[in-house]
């Protein structure tokens, strides 16, 4: 019988660690519900002594989310591990993860402790975390650049005190597949307690490795994988979930075991991540970049109309990407409309389904065809959606390369209507210093992004910025046909964040 490969997503702790990248309590659950529907084995839901808005947002997943194992990450020290089972207590499946450093280079220069230190250290969380709850798992950061002799001593301890987990990361990427293969394999062979215990692996991508790295170890004996959608993470990153469930799906005639995880949804997990974390997916990404099962050459169009397989070695079915196309424009009705949502893999009530409807057959008033990723992208702004104390009802820009650009805007503010104008350095800086007025609101523009959703003339723009206020970093979203439009809305976006956040009503 092929061995079970469990799945442990950090997308929500360590992919948030993505520089530039802030998820809130709703925007972490609303990601977490869709891990689960994809059923991963195990959500790390955050680092609850890291920060209060951390702390709630594991809370609100523990007693939210069922199916995984809800985990969250501690330090080896009881001030860290009593935080996260305060968070976790509400979850049906808790696990505390907590860790320690183990190489030398960390030991000495970060940690300023002896091996000895290190070691009752490990211990000693470990003991508190089985207080709590009989899922604990203990890792050795670091671990690819440690001592193998200490490593051993290090996880026997940890098993005896009731590990139940232990993961091997190769924190900085460091690693090679050959290194880090004979590396989980001297381990399981020189530790005896791991037979009775999960070994699990975490790897990063500096070096480009990280999935090949992570595959290596499965093939010398580890049973979960961490991995983050999309590859986010620290750096350059974790290795990706969805390369490594395909590789491990696709190549069994090399792997030889199962994971637990629906397919069928990663295409769409992977939108939904990117969508609210405001990180794209590079078209060339494997699995989900949109050029993944995009065929131009005529040599392989010619190919795959003979026989898919001749140049798709998985189906985008497989991902929950449909092959067909139905092409929707400003003719088509509810039933073409719903029905292409469905093929999506879209599961949405009628009212929002109705409410995406709407939005459609705007677009479909301003361009000719209306594509995929037009309707993913109305889908996925539509699930990202806040409470509007702001709403931009109106703006007109004026702008030439011989006059200086002034924007008008009306901003309702519950019940309260507010006109102001503002000359800027293009249109959009006059737009968001007219919107600021509006708001009563001071505000610093961190980054801008734009680009189109779909192709031709008549594409729809998605714009992505990244607004301070108060010392904290809001992030917005915005689509139109009109980039000018698209991004007021982002902007709009990020201040009604912010004043959700604080708790204000928006008005001055």
């Amino acid at each position: 019988m092929a061995r079970r490969i469990w799945i442990f997503d950090t997308t929500l702790r360590d992919g948030e660690q993505t520089p530039g990248v802030a998820l809130n309590a709703e925007e972490k659950l609303e990601i977490a519900k869709q891990l689960a529907k994809m059923k991963v084995d195990v959500i790390e839901a955050g680092f609850p002594v890291a920060s209060k808005g951390d702390f709630e947002a594991v809370k609100k997943i523990a007693e939210n989310v069922k199916g995984p194992v809800i985990a969250a990450l501690a330090r080896a020290n009881f001030k860290d591990i009593d935080a996260a089972w305060e968070a976790l207590k509400y979850s049906e499946n808790p696990r505390i993860h907590t860790f320690i450093a183990s190489s030398p280079i960390h030991m000495k220069y970060k940690l300023r402790m002896s091996p000895e230190e290190v070691l009752e250290a490990a211990a000693e969380a470990v003991k508190r975390a089985k207080c709590y709850t009989a899922d604990v798992e203990f890792s050795a950061e670091d671990a690819s650049r440690s001592d193998v002799e200490f490593l051993c001593r290090l996880f026997s301890t940890a098993v005896k005190n009731g590990a139940t987990v232990i993961n091997v990361p190769d924190t900085v990427g460091y690693s090679t597949p050959e290194e880090f293969g004979e590396l989980i394999r001297t381990l399981r062979e020189r530790v005896p307690e791991l037979d009775r215990v999960v070994v699990s692996v975490h790897c990063h991508d500096d070096l480009g490795m990280a999935v090949a790295n992570s595959l290596a170890a499965v093939k010398n004996g580890a049973t979960q994988v961490e991995c983050a959608v999309n590859g986010l993470g620290e750096r350059a990153g974790n290795a990706s979930l969805e390369e490594i469930v395909m590789a491990l799906v696709t190549r069994k005639d090399v792997y030889d075991v199962e994971v637990g995880v629906d397919t069928r949804q990663i295409y769409r997990t992977s939108r939904l991540v990117s969508s609210l974390t405001g990180i794209y997916v590079q078209p060339n990404k494997a699995i989900v970049g949109a050029n993944a099962f995009a065929h131009e050459s005529g040599i392989h169009q010619h190919g795959v109309l003979a026989e898919r397989s001749t140049y798709e070695i998985m189906t985008p079915e497989s991902i929950g990407l449909p092959s067909n196309r139905i092409v929707l424009g400003k003719h088509s009705g509810r039933h073409a409309f719903f029905h292409r949502l469905k093929e999506l893999g879209y599961d949405v009530s009628e009212e929002d389904a109705l409410k995406a409807f709407e939005k459609f057959k705007d677009l479909a008033d301003r361009k000719k065809e209306v594509t995929d990723e037009d309707i993913e992208a109305i889908l996925g702004e539509q699930m990202a959606a806040i409470p509007k104390v702001l709403e931009l009802e109106y703006f007109l820009v004026s702008c030439g390369n011989q006059s200086i650009a002034t924007s008008t805007v009306r901003i309702r503010k519950g019940d309260r209507v507010v006109e102001e104008a503002s000359t800027g350095d293009g249109p959009v800086d006059a737009t968001y210093r007219a919107i600021d007025r509006a708001c009563g609101v001071a505000c610093r523009l961190v980054d801008y992004s734009i680009k189109a959703v779909s192709g031709g003339k008549d594409a729809m723009g998605e714009v992505v910025v990244k607004v301070e206020r108060d010392g904290r970093i809001y992030t917005g979203r915005g689509l139109s046909t009109d980039v000018i439009e698209a991004s007021a809305l982002a902007y709009v976006n990020a201040l009604n964040k912010s004043f959700v956040n604080s708790g204000e009503t928006g008005s001055r």
